[in-house]
Parts: structure tokens; sequence; C-alpha cells
């Protein structure tokens, strides 16, 4: 069992670091790098073992295509940078993630572009490389950009984890990702790729209970189970994640968050945090319930 850390934009936000759209969490990288250390920081002094690089909207989707081109890669390495001087200072043995991010805005699996996809990947995948110790592919929505960064990823022994956010509100008989995928095809591209984790973030914990006992059945035995939700009222299938400030649900305390994360536990998930509005006092719960419960 590994406890995974939570959002860091809501929480930079909620810390008062430069932030707004479309920029999101990216702002703070360039006016408030030590923030960003901080809120890492935090969620390791909560518990988290595993910390994922602040570089989620450093895509042209939120900094612009102008500025991508310019500044990814130095801004990619202050990311990089933080989370590593945030683990130093913890003086705790804790994983960074090197975030893949989706690479058109979240949620839009309609706005791929497979040779565009290349493009974008490639200068954050270089900058991460030398520093991240596994990769984590996040908020994913359709098989077809995973399967493009996966290709791109240097060819060595690090871990390869794939989480997909799941459709909301939509009533069908087993979860289905953004683009309409199902959990089968998610299964036949994991075991085609060799992930080594598949998990579960930026969607309602309801449909991310579904998502794990459905796909439990049919995972091999090596392939981890994970799931980090977010805080939002349902999104509907036109929502594009982060281009506006979404209202957080006013139930999913750390406590509720909890029985959540029991629920996912019991049936199977052995990697679990959060994701946007979910902070370092939820992780602290989670941490302290299942390292007592060990």
């Amino acid at each position: 069992m590994k406890i995974l850390d939570g959002g860091l934009g809501r929480e930079l936000a909620r810390r008062g670091a430069p932030f707004r759209q479309p920029e999101w969490s990216a702002l703070a990288l360039s006016e408030a790098p030590d923030i960003v250390k901080e809120v890492h920081l935090d969620f390791i002094r909560a518990g988290a073992e595993v910390i994922t690089t602040n570089n989620y909207a450093v895509v042209p989707f939120h900094i612009g295509q102008d500025r991508f081109i310019n500044e990814v890669q130095s801004l990619v390495n202050i990311a990089v940078t933080q989370a590593k001087r945030a683990v130093i200072e913890s003086g705790k043995n804790v994983l960074i993630a090197g975030c893949l991010p989706p690479l058109f805005g979240s949620y839009r699996a309609d706005f791929f572009i497979e040779a565009e996809a290349k493009k974008l990947a490639s200068p954050i995948i270089e900058t991460l490389d030398p520093h991240v110790d596994f990769w984590l592919a996040e908020t994913q929505s359709c098989l077809k950009e995973v399967e493009t960064v996966h290709a791109l990823l240097p060819k060595d022994q690090r871990d390869f984890w794939v989480s997909f956010t799941l459709q909301d509100e939509i009533e069908l008989d087993q979860p289905v990702l953004r683009s309409g995928e199902s959990l089968d095809e998610v299964v036949e591209l994991l075991i085609r790729l060799n992930a080594n984790a598949v998990l579960f973030n930026c969607c309602q914990p309801e449909i991310i209970l579904q998502a794990i006992n459905t796909i439990k059945k049919m995972l091999p035995a090596h392939i981890q189970i994970g799931a980090y939700a977010n805080a939002f009222p349902p999104q509907n299938i036109e929502a594009t994640a982060n281009d506006g400030l979404d209202e957080i649900r006013k139930d999913l305390n750390p406590e509720f968050y909890l029985s959540f994360a029991k629920e996912w536990h019991d049936a199977g998930a052995t990697l679990i945090g959060g994701c946007c509005g979910i902070g370092p006092e939820h992780i602290s719960v989670l941490s302290h319930y299942f390292k007592s419960s060990n």
C-alpha cells in the first residue's frame, strides 16, 4: 500500500500563490516556486510516499503555444527541482513521479492530435528524465495519447503508471473513459505496454469504485490498481478541467473521503491519494488509517 499526494493546483491557490486562468498551477513555477516546494513538503509531512512533479499545466492549453515553445524546459525543470528539494528537506524516502499531463487539455479526448502530441511530450520527457523515479501519465482521456507518449519514454527499468479519468454522469453497465473507450480496451493496452499500474483520477469517487471493481476482474496480478478522486461535483461530457475554478463538494471532508478510500482498498487498490480539492488534511487522515492498519 502506498499513499500518494493530493491536488497541487487547488492547494497552491488556497495558499495565495499567484493563480489565474488559463495558466493554473504553472503560474507558481515562475512566480512562486518556493510555495510549490512547500506544498510538496506538506503532502510529505501528511504521509505521502509519492509526490508528482507540478508540470501538469505546462502545456499550450494552459500557457499558450509561444510560451510553451520558449519556456517548456525551464518550467518543467523548476517543477522537478522543487519536488527534489522537498524530498531532500523532508529527509524521507519519497518517490518522485514524473507527470505526463494531458497534452491538449483535461477531459478532451476529441482534441487529441497524434503528430502534435509527440512535439509536446518530447521536451517534457527529456527534461524530467534524469530526475524522476518513475512515469505517471495522469488524467488521461483516451488510449491513443497514452500509447503515443509511452513510445517516447526512455527504454529503461522505471515503472510506467497510467491514470485515466472517467465519465462522471453517464449511467452505463460499466464505467468508460471520457473518450467513451471501455475498460476492456484499457486492459488490452496496459498489457501491451507492460504498464505497472492503472489508476483512476480526477473524477467522482463513486465512479472510481465501480471502475476498480470492474477492472480488477480483468487485470493480470502484477498490475497494481490506484485511485485519486477529485472533489468536484459531477462534470458533464463537455467539461474541460481547469478552464475555470469549479466548486468543491461540501461533503468530501477528510473523514468522508477516507470512507471511499477504504472501499477502494477493499476492492483491490494499493495506490491511493487525491486529486483536485484533496489537500494535506485528507492525505493525513488516509495515511494515519492505512499505516496504522498494516
